[in-house]
């Protein structure tokens, strides 16, 4: 059993203040399980209970976890007075008010971003020492060598000396453009391009297609986004 006040559960899962959950309940437009409650600290059940705010059934979720396929020109941040955020994409219906991006890509930067406020998951998505590997789909000025393989594969030196850990790679064949796939676990500022910068070689466009075993869905526009569905969060963190 996995109890919480009333009147948090609102604020968290109608995208309202605590203080205006406690005003729903006082004026009587909350049901708990189809009965009308006026006390703000009413318990209610996470794994069994329903709650209806003036007609809308929404289920109970201490967190919500989010696929994006965050477009270019987009930043990763909660709030900017002069640019779009991740946040600000996010459609009414999955807003809550301390949702936050997993990481980063850059503005430039498109694909798979994972928005939660569940800060625990974030902390094991983000820290190098959890392993959770994330690939990219890389378009490339200037074919990828083999020598530049190995040199990605064994923990490449960046052009400021930075050291990275060792990276997969795959070169892609058969594009109009040089391509490339890259999976590494840091997320270094810049990490993709500088490392191909190292190389002499030049990110023209950056698209991050997986997190651990999670690849971004083919059916979501750039943009778009949905719910994480029963066994794909696990997914996060099977390499």
């Amino acid at each position: 059993m996995n109890l919480e006040r009333i009147d948090k559960m609102i604020a968290l899962n109608c995208n309202v203040t605590r203080k205006q959950a406690r005003e729903l309940v006082k004026n009587g437009v909350v049901r708990l399980n189809g009965n009308r409650v006026y006390r703000a600290q009413e318990t209610v059940d996470l794994e069994k209970d329903t709650i209806e705010v003036d007609g809308h059934e929404f289920s109970l979720k201490e967190h919500i976890y989010i696929m994006l396929n965050k477009p270019e020109g987009v930043i990763s941040a909660t709030n900017d007075p002069n640019k779009k955020t991740v946040i600000d994409i996010i459609p009414p219906e999955l807003k809550r008010r301390s949702l936050f991006p997993c990481g980063r890509l850059d503005r430039d930067t498109t694909g798979l971003l994972i928005i939660t406020d569940d800060g625990d998951l974030a902390h094991r998505i983000m820290s190098p020492s959890h392993h959770v590997y994330k690939t990219y789909e890389v378009q490339l000025e200037y074919e990828v060598t083999s020598d530049d393989i190995k040199r990605l594969e064994n923990g490449i030196i960046l052009n400021d000396g930075t050291q990275c850990l060792p990276a997969f790679v795959e070169k892609i064949n058969g594009g109009q453009a040089p391509a490339a796939i890259i999976r590494i676990k840091e997320g270094k500022y810049h990490q993709v391009k500088r490392m191909f910068a190292s190389c002499g070689n030049k990110v023209v466009r950056l698209r991050r297609i997986a997190i651990g075993a999670l690849k971004l869905d083919t059916d979501l526009p750039e943009g778009g986004c949905r719910e994480l569905k029963d066994g794909e969060l696990e997914m996060l963190f099977i390499n």
